[in-house]
């Protein structure tokens, strides 16, 4: 626990109350205090404590004298983490910025070994935050707090969702589709649509490894951790049974999702990414039709053909979400 003396601040926001406590939780019943603040996250919290996504000592917050919650932050791992792979949760009071910087350098210090690479911070927005006053200065202001950190804006992404009873479109006949064969082939697949990729991550990756080297961390990083039938896994043919594309429809620890997309160079532009869309979510909703949950997708706002695609399938743009990285 650290109690946090006074300290001048910038001159747009209040002083940091002389006492404030910055600590992580002590223990599960504290999880109330800790969404004091609202979030999108916040019913996840206490299954995320106990599925090991989340540890008591990479949840903090800072509070006044009186109990009551000024900032706080959160980090997430995957079940095969051993250390923090995003920050997700940062929130703070109205006028409170100088007590959310401080609170991130301490909660940092403590947690980070000294000389890692802070994980990438990652906020969930509304569709339209750009557009509602009562909504952007907030986030402008997570961004200050950020930026005076270290961090940039590395990516926006649009979050989509397809909810049950929304049509399908119905195969055309054109591809036939098939499972993956395993993970060499989808390895293989996944190296060759990375030539031309339009997404941030993907590109960012590729300035330190071969597309081979992506491909594989990409697959052992995720899709090698999902626990739903590789059979959902489904490759798009041309009837000589050539490969087009594939589409990689499954279910991470909360809900169904389409996990991967991609078309291969040289059959791009033939509305072939349509057609493997419908295809993993036709898989999905037959799947999934006695869970009622909806389907998930994301892609950047820059990748506008893969955003088409999604709205002419009957996806919604439901969220966005900010990605800022530390150099």
């Amino acid at each position: 626990m650290t109690a946090v003396p006074a300290v001048p601040a910038n001159p747009s926001t209040p002083a940091v109350p002389a006492d404030l406590t910055i600590r992580p939780l002590s223990g599960p019943d504290e999880v109330e205090l800790f969404n004091r603040i609202p979030y999108v996250f916040n019913h996840e919290i206490a299954d995320d404590l106990t599925a090991g996504r989340r540890r008591l000592p990479w949840l903090w917050v800072a509070v006044d004298g009186g109990g009551r919650l000024l900032a706080r932050l959160a980090w997430w791992c995957r079940p095969q983490d051993d250390a923090p792979f995003l920050l997700d949760v940062f929130d703070f009071e109205e006028g409170h910025q100088e007590t959310a910087r401080l609170l991130l350098s301490t909660a940092t210090e403590a947690v980070l070994p000294e000389g890692v690479v802070p994980p990438k911070y990652t906020r969930f927005l509304p569709a339209d935050w750009r557009e509602d006053p009562a909504v952007r200065p907030g986030i402008e202001q997570r961004i200050a707090v950020m930026r005076a950190a270290g961090a940039e804006v590395f990516v926006e992404r649009l979050r989509l969702q397809w909810d049950p009873g929304t049509p399908v479109p119905a195969p055309t006949g054109q591809l036939s589709f098939r499972p993956v064969d395993g993970e060499t082939e989808l390895v293989e697949l996944m190296t060759r649509v990375l030539d031309g990729t339009l997404d941030a991550y993907c590109r960012d990756d590729l300035t330190r490894m071969t597309p081979r080297q992506v491909a594989q961390e990409q697959y052992d990083d995720e899709m090698a951790h999902y626990t739903t039938p590789r059979s959902w896994w489904r490759v798009g043919t041309l009837p000589d049974g050539e490969p087009v594309g594939f589409v990689i429809a499954a279910r991470n620890s909360y809900r169904p999702i389409i996990a991967y997309i991609g078309v291969l160079p040289g059959h791009r532009g033939h509305g072939w990414i349509d057609q493997l869309l419908a295809e993993g979510t036709r898989v999905l909703a037959a799947e999934e039709a006695n869970s009622g949950d909806s389907v998930r997708a994301s892609t950047d706002v820059g990748n506008v053909p893969m955003a088409r695609s999604f709205e002419r399938n009957g996806y919604r743009v439901f969220e966005r979400e900010l990605v800022m990285t530390w150099g």
